[in-house]
Parts: C-alpha cells; sequence; structure tokens
C-alpha cells in the first residue's frame, strides 16, 4: 500500500480478476488481471513476500519445452510497487542463447473499491491498443497500461501483450509495466465512501456511490514520525513495531485541501480514505514519535469541523457505525469531536510546538462548546450526560469516558490559554464523576460491574465488554500525572480484574463482548471479537494505573496473536479462548493493515515503558512496568519536544533515559 494507491494479489502475484485482485488508484480498480505466462506456462512461483508496505518480490522459475530434469535453467524475479510499476526481469542460466516467448494477459472493470470488497464488481471493460500498451474507459475515468519495452504484438480483444526475449547466457531483461489511471470531466471521481464501507457498518452507500477521494501531489509524504526501534529480549516485539510503522506509512495519505498536512487511512479495504475517530486515535497513540501526524491530522479535521450555528457547531462530522447486538449504532463524529481536545492536550505535552497549539485551540475550544451542549438534560434520566448518537440517548459508559478526558484535557488547554472556560469544564467534569460513579455502576456478589450503557430513560444494560477499557484511559495532564478516572479506586481494581478475567481475556487480548453476555459471538464486530486497539488501549489503562500483572499479560497475548499473523496485526480477529495447540482465527471481514491495529501494536510496546512528558514544564517521567513482562527493552528514536529521545529497560523493570532534548529534566 502506498495510499491512493494499492495492490492486491495472492502470494503467487498473479492478479486474476478474482476476489479483491487488482491494482487500485483513487478508490478504483485499475488493473483487474494481470496474468504472465512464459516458456511453456505459468512461472512456478517459489516465494512471495511483501519487502516494504508498498512493495512486493515474487520469485519463480520458469519451465521450457525441451527442458529435462528438475532443475529450471530461466528465473523470474517480479516487483511490484503499489504506486502502479510491474517489472518482470528473466534471468537464465543455460550455457547457450534463450528465446523465450513471454505474454502477459491484461484486463479490468475500473469497479470501485468498496463493491468489490463486498462482491459487487463491474463487468469486465473493452480493450484497446493504446501506445506501447492498452486502454480502457469508463464513465469518468480511463485506466492505461503502458510497456518497456513495447511488446512485439498487442491484441486488444484477448487483453494480450506479447514479446519474444533474446536471452544471452547467463544473462538477463526486464520488461516493465506502468499503470496509472486518468480522470476525465464526462463524469465523477473514484470512490472513497464505498471504499470506507464495511459489513457491520450502519451507513452503507450504494454501490455507485461516490465522492471525490483524497490524493497525493507529487511525491510521497515523508514519514511524519521519527524513525523508532526497538531492541527486546523478545525479538518478536522489534519486529512487530518495524512492521507496524511501515503498515501505516502504506496508510499515509495527505490532504487534497493542504497537501502539507497528513493523515492515516483508517484501513484496507474498507477504509481508504479520512475516518476521523481512527485517525485521532492513531495520531495519539504515536505522540511518542513525534507530534506531526498528530498537527496534521488536527488541522485536516478542523477544516471539516461543522461551522454553521445550531446544536451541531463545534461537531466533527462521522458515519454511524455497528455497536453490537444490544444497542443503537455509535456515531464516530461524536468520539471524534471528544477526541480532538483530548490529542491537541497531549500533543503539546508531548512537545507541540505553541504556535501550533494556539492555531487550533480555536477548532478544540468549538469542539468542548458542542459537548457542554449536547451533555445538557434532554429528558427524564439522561442526568447531563452525553447522548449518542441522538439527543435523546443511549448514554454509552466509553462516551462518558470520552467526554470527561476531553473536558479535563481540555481545561488544561484553556488554562494554557487564560479562557475561564476551563473553570467551568472541571466543575461539569467533577459532577460528572459523582453522578458515574452511581448510575453506572452495577453491584453484584462477584464485586460489581460497569453498565454498557444507560438507555434514554435512565435503566442500565449491565453487558461487559472491552469497550470498559476507556473508562481508564484518563489522559495526561502537567508534570506527568494522570487525569482522574471517572471510577473510584475500588472499581477501578474491579474493572482490572474483569479485564483480566477469562470471561474478556482470550489469551489473545480482549473479546469485545463477554464469553457468557447473550449475544456473544466470537467473530462479532462488537460483540465478541477481539479489537486490538480497545486491547491497547487497557495495556496503557492497567500499566498507568498500577496493574502491572494484568497490563503485562495482555500485552504478551497480543504479541503472541501478532506472531501468528506474521506480525502485522489485523484489525481484529475472532474471540475465541486461547488453548495450548490453538492459534487466533482472522476475521474474514478485518481490516489489514488497519491503522488502529498497528498504532495499537506500538502503544502496547511503548506503554510498557511508561513515558510521561510534560515538555511545557521541561520534564519527562519514566514509571517501566516493574514486571518487565517482555524483557530488557530499548527504544531509540522516540520522539520528546522533537528531539530524539532514547530510554532502557532493565529486566527488573527500571528505566534510564540515554538520549534526551537539552533542558528536559527526569521527573520523579
Amino acid at each position: 500500500m502506498a495510499l491512493p494507491g494499492l495492490a492486491v494479489s495472492s502470494p503467487s502475484g498473479q492478479l486474476t480478476g478474482q476476489g479483491l485482485d487488482g491494482y487500485y488508484r483513487d478508490g478504483l480498480r485499475v488493473l483487474s488481471r494481470c496474468e504472465v505466462r512464459a516458456g511453456c506456462g505459468e512461472p512456478l512461483v517459489v516465494q512471495g513476500r511483501l519487502i516494504a508496505a508498498e512493495r512486493a518480490r515474487f520469485v519463480g522459475t520458469i519451465r521450457r519445452t525441451g527442458d529435462r530434469g528438475p532443475d529450471p535453467d530461466v528465473r523470474m524475479e517480479r516487483l511490484r510497487s503499489a504506486e502502479g510499476t510491474e517489472q518482470f526481469t528473466f534471468r537464465s542460466s543455460a550455457a547457450r542463447p534463450l528465446r523465450l516467448p513471454v505474454e502477459i494477459r491484461l484486463a479490468t472493470d475500473l469497479a470501485e473499491l468498496g463493491a468489490v470488497a463486498a462482491g459487487l464488481p463491474g463487468p469486465g471493460l473493452r480493450a484497446a491498443v493504446h501506445g506501447s500498451g492498452l486502454r480502457w474507459s469508463a464513465p469518468g475515468a480511463h485506466a492505461v497500461v503502458s510497456a518497456t519495452p513495447a511488446p512485439q504484438d498487442a491484441i486488444a480483444s484477448a487483453g494480450l501483450l506479447r514479446w519474444k526475449l533474446d536471452l544471452p547466457p547467463g544473462g538477463h531483461c526486464t520488461i516493465e509495466l506502468r499503470v496509472r489511471l486518468e480522470h476525465c470531466a464526462d463524469g465523477p471521481l473514484g470512490d472513497d465512501q464505498a471504499g470506507r464501507w464495511r459489513p457491520g457498518d450502519a451507513q452503507i452507500p450504494g454501490p455507485r456511490a461516490r465522492t471525490p477521494a483524497p490524493r497525493t501531489r507529487g511525491d510521497r509524504a515523508p514519514r511524519p514520525w521519527s524513525p523508532a526501534q526497538l531492541e527486546c529480549d523478545d525479538h518478536r516485539a522489534d519486529a512487530l513495531l518495524a512492521g507496524s510503522l511501515d503498515d501505516l506509512y502504506g496508510l499515509l495519505m495527505r490532504d487534497p485541501a493542504r497537501p502539507m498536512d497528513t493523515f492515516v487511512a483508517g484501513g484496507f479495504p474498507w477504509r481508504c480514505g479520512l475516518a476521523p475517530a481512527e485517525a485521532l486515535w492513531t495520531a495519539r497513540m504515536l505522540l511518542p514519535l513525534g507530534t506531526r501526524l498528530a498537527a496534521g491530522t488536527l488541522r485536516a479535521l478542523a477544516r471539516t469541523q461543522q461551522a454553521t450555528p445550531g446544536k451541531d457547531f463545534g461537531r466533527i462530522p462521522g458515519a454511524l457505525r455497528d455497536a453490537g447486538p444490544h444497542a443503537p449504532p455509535s456515531c464516530t463524529g461524536m468520539e471524534a469531536t471528544l477526541l480532538f481536545p483530548t490529542v491537541l492536550a497531549e500533543a503539546r505535552r508531548w512537545g507541540l510546538p505553541d504556535q501550533e497549539t494556539e492555531r487550533l485551540l480555536p477548532a478544540a475550544d468549538r469542539c468542548l462548546r458542542w459537548l457542554r451542549i449536547a451533555s445538557e438534560p434532554a429528558g427524564r434520566g439522561s442526568g447531563g450526560y452525553v447522548p449518542d448518537p441522538a439527543s435523546d440517548g443511549p448514554y454509552r459508559c466509553e462516551t462518558q469516558a470520552h467526554a470527561h478526558r476531553a473536558a479535563l484535557l481540555g481545561a488544561d488547554l484553556l488554562d494554557a490559554s487564560g479562557s475561564p472556560d476551563a473553570r467551568v469544564l472541571r466543575e461539569w467534569a467533577a459532577d460528572l464523576r459523582t453522578r458515574f460513579r452511581t448510575d453506572f455502576w452495577l453491584e453484584d456478589r462477584a464485586g460489581g460491574r460497569p453498565a454498557a450503557l444507560l438507555t434514554g430513560d435512565g435503566r442500565p444494560l449491565p453487558h461487559l465488554g472491552s469497550s470498559a477499557a476507556h473508562l481508564l484511559d484518563t489522559g495526561l495532564l502537567g508534570g506527568g500525572t494522570l487525569a482522574p478516572g471517572l471510577l473510584d479506586a475500588a472499581q477501578t481494581d474491579q474493572l482490572a480484574r474483569l479485564l483480566g478475567g477469562p470471561a474478556l481475556d482470550t489469551g489473545w487480548g480482549l473479546r469485545g463482548l463477554g464469553a457468557k453476555e447473550s449475544g456473544y459471538n466470537p467473530f462479532g464486530h462488537r460483540s465478541g471479537a477481539v479489537r486490538v486497539h480497545e486491547t491497547a488501549i487497557a495495556v496503557a489503562g492497567l500499566a498507568a494505573a498500577g496493574h502491572d500483572k494484568a497490563a503485562g499479560s495482555l500485552a504478551r497475548g497480543v504479541l503472541d496473536a501478532a506472531d501468528s499473523f506474521g506480525l502485522r496485526l489485523p484489525e481484529m480477529y475472532a474471540g475465541e479462548q486461547r488453548t495450548a495447540d490453538g492459534a487466533p482465527v482472522p476475521h474474514p471481514a478485518a481490516c489489514r493493515p488497519a491503522a488502529v491495529a498497528a498504532a495499537g501494536a506500538a502503544q502496547i510496546l511503548i506503554a510498557l515503558a511508561g513515558l510521561r512528558p510534560d515538555v511545557p514544564a521541561r520534564t519527562v517521567t519514566v514509571r517501566p512496568l516493574g514486571s518487565a513482562p517482555l524483557g530488557a527493552m530499548q527504544f531509540t528514536g522516540l520522539s520528546v519536544a522533537e528531539q530524539p529521545f532514547a530510554v532502557r529497560i532493565s529486566r527488573l523493570g527500571m528505566g534510564m533515559v540515554e538520549a534526551a532534548a537539552d533542558g528536559l529534566q527526569l521527573g520523579s
């Protein structure tokens, strides 16, 4: 992936036109088939692998008519770039010159990514010979493939290009294909909306619904995060961090309105565009690698913020999404609106320059104003909680956690600007804490649990799921301290026990709904599947609350799961209980790569170091897990105050800062 371009194939490298196979650009499948034959048939591909997020390499052997014995004397290397190139290099080990016939069969439907992913591709298009290749046309777009060297034969009706290559003894020849998409004025641009739909979403656009897709201008944007590396006793962790950052780079996009502003798309295949809440979560979890991604993401989302006076003033738009069997869909826009001031406040603590903070403060202030309006009592039972998605409820547990954190961290932001509204926000948050600890806590013989939500008339829904982990995510304040949580100390300890118990912990991560709850489905998007980023939130929250054993157990479980997925975590996987000889089961509709899963993996690993900076006060606190669940760790290439930061964690859980910005003091 190198969004807005990407390519999908099996490990053979052949694009067969089946399933999701193809080259995609701006949400359209530019090429659905690219099958090579050489000698007397298809190459026997012996290795196919990613060599970077945007490049893949396939190695095969070629059989020729008259070959004797098992050892082929011609081999093929196929290099693919997500930006639209295929290089086929044929190498000979024969002692005499060879003439090798090569043909490449091409086709496309210019179908929308969302439609292809949902199993609704379009009909194949008729090709025309065009220059040194072929061209296909559909309303609004043309797909063009050009070849170097030019083919000796091009058959448009069959979509076929042919060569006869002369290979000298020990020599080689290369064919390069270039795939490009040309937009034209007689129709709309490529699909982005359909490319973001996924099974389980509540709002599904029609198969022909289109909106302009964000796309790059010029060269790919540089990585807006520092080149972090990890050396750990468990070397799988090193590879997981490196692979996760590579996946995130494949998902990196520019804002078409301001190409200097970058954000990370939600994931392939369902959300290959800006997904507001996921983009903010990703930026927040990558703050230990610098603030540039957060700044670009915040600026891009500020331009989407509702500016018309009314009840939605200050809100960031977002789609509805499935919320499991016991609740109506939730709103990603509300989550993004509450995340915005949180990300800005924490970015400031990690070293976002003052001028950037001041530039984004008006948008954060509008989010906080929306929060206060949204939480005004709308009817019996609401009690001033924040409803989601409608004004009459329900009142979700995690939404109150987002709102509480936004209020406290938002007040921290407003303090820095001298605004008198900071006091009002803190008073609102204090009142929310008092009411929440009674209204949302359900006592039982096992020690109690938080309610999943309150209905519009104030009735609690008792179902326990991984979304309760958001109650542990309180946010970073000054001096390396954390904001107070919605739960009191005893309730926090009980929640930690629940998160570490078999009802929620699969051994591979937290399932979305407890195994004993009605409606539990191990493959349910939010009714049982393990969602990596919620487990990451739990690990960080448990570590911050001093529950080292539970945090370490969850971290090891996710690392073990990642090992089964080639150390490239999908968005989610089945919430089945771990067994001694088992492995996590892939979810058929999961994004992979997925921004929040890749960033969540980074957060899990970095959370073990316990970094808490306060750059405005020129301090940083290091509080690693005393249990050192992955052994000794050394992080280099992190970023605090926009300067390199390195820290070493011993096997005894002791932390030592090895590199930091000048003048940055180690806090207690």
